[in-house]
């Protein structure tokens, strides 16, 4: 379960740093984009968190590091998206878990279309 204490971490750390992300655009459709995203992204990662801890009655551990945001929203997001999707391969693979993890997917490739076309 360290593995998945680390995953839930870096999803926390992303709606962190998107947050802050969000207020350093430099452009409206930016700073939406990156509100609305890091408004839901904290929704489902606690859904998912807490769908873990009760389908298998147990509470996970979390590491104390952070790394802090990149330099653009498009690249967390670019970089959230690798590591989600490699990540999540490790999580247990019952199908309401991978659900939620469907929907995370889709938030974070339709923020990066935000961010990448929608300027």
């Amino acid at each position: 379960m360290d593995k998945i204490g680390d995953f839930i971490l870096t999803l926390l750390h992303s709606v962190t740093n998107t947050h802050i992300l969000h207020w350093q655009a430099p452009t409206l459709s930016e700073h939406l984009a990156l509100g609305e995203f890091y408004d839901k992204l904290s929704d489902l990662v606690d859904t998912l968190t807490e769908s873990m801890m009760g389908k298998y009655q147990t509470i996970l551990q979390f590491p104390t590091t952070y790394h802090g945001p990149s330099a653009t929203g498009l690249e967390e997001l670019t970089t959230l998206g690798a590591y989600f999707a490699e990540g999540r391969k490790d999580l247990p693979q019952d199908s309401e878990i991978q659900n939620l993890c469907d929907e995370i997917a889709a938030l974070i490739d339709q923020t990066s279309y935000k961010l990448k076309f929608l300027k």
